[in-house]
């Protein structure tokens, strides 16, 4: 019974321990599976991984490997199980290691050169781990990546760095490289040779670059560099002198840019410096020509209008500061230019700079203008006296002859002056002002400057307005023609006319040559109107020659300017003029000032050398106010000479004046020539010149100027009565 019950007994203890050993089996059988699983996702992994995987044998047997190693080197994963791991290489990098070497190793990884199936070689980065197994023996674990790719992009950048450089070494720039975290500095060779530095002799600190900076430009480039890392400017870019080895600065450009952290912080900028100190001359040199007259060395009219900008914000700024202008220029220039030569005329400028020079002050400013025209601008004066007190002193300087050519010229200069008392708010306004003031010194014809005022200015506006209507008269047919009669002093008959010219204006009624003809001669206009006249005078006098009887011999004096004669066919003008009216040569007299003919002697005598073959006469008006030289009279074809009626407004009054009237006609009579005698209005005067025997008069005496109406009835009179009027021109 006992042995059943143990036999039971044990029974029951082996069946406890069969349930735990189908247990342990059931949970054996579940990690197996589960194992299973783990080894099929690693070898899908390893057989779908982009690197390669290679397993060897400690002998070097490949084991394992995967799709993507076999595909790489030219293989199918079955050609490669059990070959030796030397497949993949060269047979000069093939290095079997031995187990101690592979022990000491364990893990290690190197760049090499794999062989495809084809023979072909490329670049590889490999990792190799040795793993022991439970039976003692060795695995070797090889990852294999291709990296063609990667060392072609190492070479193109070894390449562009190469270049680099290359670049560096060989550029005019010096290259710097700003690291601010730490405020060091790379400064290429260039950048030191530049400034005449070997390379030993640059550090590494910005010192070396700011410490080199011309005092006068440190704190705006150290404002600049300042802008530039804040990022209130998208680059840098400076001019500025550094010092050179030798002491001496150069004109360096200065380039950089910043480099920035993903917040915009600065950390890093670059950039370069290039010698720019050539570029600077020639920009100095260019600047000193734009602003320097090459003839004299002097300030020009662009550099004066600089600095008069800069007086007159001064003068804004400071209610004491004061300056004024001084203008002047040189006397009959033109005539000692044309005379003696251009190159004596520039010899004779530069002697007049040469000898005012040493009376301007340096901080005045010395400027030529034109080529007669200078300027002294007087910078920080007291009041007029000042620029007047120069002003003179110019003109005393000036008093002494210069030496030109072996020629000994005497200079007169004219001046005028203007003040910034006036207010001036833009510079060429003080300009204008000076040249009115110029202007107004060589009307008056006085040796003294003068001083611009407001009056000069309206005048200068007054006289531009009048240039305005002029030529609106001449476009509206506004000018007129009067006829004065000259008469013959033996018989009290009227010889002929003398055409006068008038303007009606429009709103200042009838005005008399002495209003316009000045302005008239200067803008040109008195070419125009002075043909108008002409043809106007011819056609009237055949008229009168046609139409009234017994005036077949009947005169007209025209009076001529030398420009008429000279610009525009003056000659050929006159025949066609004449031949258009139906007026001979025999019947017209050409009246010129002794001015017109010695203004441009021969070719105004060529010309009327012409006119003789026309038969026109040429009579000399205004005769004793110009030149009054007998050489003339000589040289032209003269026929009559006409007294200035100045010097008959004084006969009886002033004794010189019937002198002059009696030695005129004396001079006259002795070359051939009748004397007619202008502005008569007095009996008295008329006996005067009877007695001097003095040929033909005209004047109000006789009569003033008519219109072409009144002409016949002076005509039909046997003698004009005296009478007085108006003055006749």
């Amino acid at each position: 019974m006992a042995d059943q019950q143990k036999t039971k007994q044990q029974l029951i203890e082996e069946l406890e321990e069969l349930r735990k050993r189908v247990t342990a089996l059931d949970l054996l059988l579940e990690r197996r599976s589960e194992l299973d699983a783990t080894v099929h996702w690693l070898e899908t992994a390893l057989d779908t991984m982009q690197l390669g995987v290679t397993i060897a044998d400690q002998h070097g047997v490949i084991q394992y490997t995967n799709p993507t190693e076999a595909a790489m080197h030219g293989y199918e994963v079955a050609d490669l199980i059990g070959k030796d791991v030397g497949v993949f290489a060269s047979s000069d990098r093939r290095k079997p290691l031995t187990l101690e070497q592979l022990g000491q190793l364990g893990s290690w990884q190197r760049e090499s050169v794999n062989v495809r199936s084809d023979g072909s070689t490329f670049p590889v980065h490999l990792k190799s781990d040795l793993i022991k197994g439970d039976d003692g023996m060795y695995s070797i674990v090889t990852t294999c990546e291709d990296i063609t790719a990667r060392k072609h992009e190492e070479s193109t950048t070894d390449d562009i760095q190469s270049g680099y450089l290359l670049a560096a070494a060989s550029a005019n720039d010096g290259l710097w490289d700003w690291d601010l975290a730490d405020d060091y500095v790379y400064y290429t060779p260039r950048w030191g040779f530049i400034l005449g530095h070997r390379e030993d002799e640059i550090g590494s600190s910005p010192r070396e670059w700011f410490d080199r900076v011309h005092p006068d430009d440190l704190d705006r480039v150290q404002q600049e560099v300042d802008n530039h890392i804040a990022g209130k400017t998208p680059h840098l870019e400076i001019e500025c002198q550094l010092r050179h080895k030798d002491g001496e600065y150069r004109w360096i450009m200065i380039r950089g840019l910043a480099v920035r952290d993903g917040t915009g912080k600065t950390f890093r900028m670059a950039g370069s410096i290039t010698d720019i100190t050539n570029r600077k001359a020639i920009e100095r040199r260019l600047i000193d020509d734009a602003f320097h007259d090459p003839l004299t060395g002097l300030a020009n009219r662009a550099l004066l209008l600089h600095l008069l900008e800069q007086s007159i914000g001064r003068a804004e700024r400071h209610e004491s500061f004061s300056f004024a202008l001084v203008l002047f220029n040189l006397n009959r220039f033109r005539i000692i230019n044309e005379s003696l030569g251009h190159d004596a005329g520039d010899q004779l400028l530069r002697d007049v700079v040469q000898r005012l020079q040493p009376f301007i002050r340096p901080a005045d400013t010395f400027v030529r203008l034109s080529a007669d025209e200078f300027a002294v601008l007087l910078d920080d004066i007291e009041d007029v006296s000042g620029a007047t007190r120069v002003a003179n002193r110019i003109h005393q300087q000036i008093q002494e002859p210069f030496s030109v050519s072996g020629e000994q010229i005497s200079v007169s200069l004219t001046i005028g002056i203007a003040l910034s008392a006036t207010g001036y708010k833009r510079p060429e306004e003080i300009l204008r002002d000076a040249g009115i003031a110029l202007d107004r010194a060589k009307s008056l014809e006085v040796g003294h400057p003068q001083v611009f005022d407001p009056g000069m200015h309206r005048r200068a506006v007054a006289r531009l307005q009048l240039e305005t209507d002029l030529q609106r008269a001449l476009d509206q047919r506004e000018f007129r023609v009067f006829y004065q009669p000259i008469v013959s002093l033996p018989s009290g008959t009227i010889e002929g006319f003398e055409a006068l010219l008038r303007w009606q204006h429009p709103d200042r009624g009838l005005l008399l040559p002495v209003d316009f003809l000045d302005v008239l001669e200067e803008t040109g206009l008195i070419i125009p109107v002075g043909w108008w006249a002409f043809h106007e005078g011819c056609e009237q006098l055949r008229k009168w020659r046609d139409t009234i009887p017994g005036q077949s011999a009947l005169t007209l004096n025209i009076n001529f300017t030398a420009r008429q004669l000279l610009e525009g066919g003056g000659v050929e003008r006159i025949r066609e003029v004449m031949e258009e009216t139906g007026v001979n040569g025999q019947c017209l007299r050409l009246e010129l000032t002794e001015t017109a003919i010695m203004a441009d002697v021969e070719p105004v005598l060529d010309r009327l050398s012409t006119l003789r073959a026309l038969h026109l006469q040429l009579h000399v008006d205004d005769f004793g106010t110009g030149y009054s030289s007998l050489s003339y009279l000589q040289r032209f074809p003269i026929d009559t000479l006409k007294i200035d009626r100045s010097f008959v407004a004084s006969l009886g009054d002033r004794p010189e004046s019937g002198e002059i009237v009696k030695t005129i006609t004396s001079l006259a009579h002795s070359l051939g020539m009748p004397v007619v005698a202008e502005g008569v209005e007095t009996a008295e005067q008329l006996e005067v010149l009877k007695r001097f025997k003095c040929e033909f008069a005209q004047g109000n005496f006789f009569s003033p100027p008519v219109e072409q109406g009144e002409v016949p009835r002076l005509l039909a009179l046997s003698a004009v009565p005296p009478r007085s009027g108006m003055p006749d021109e």
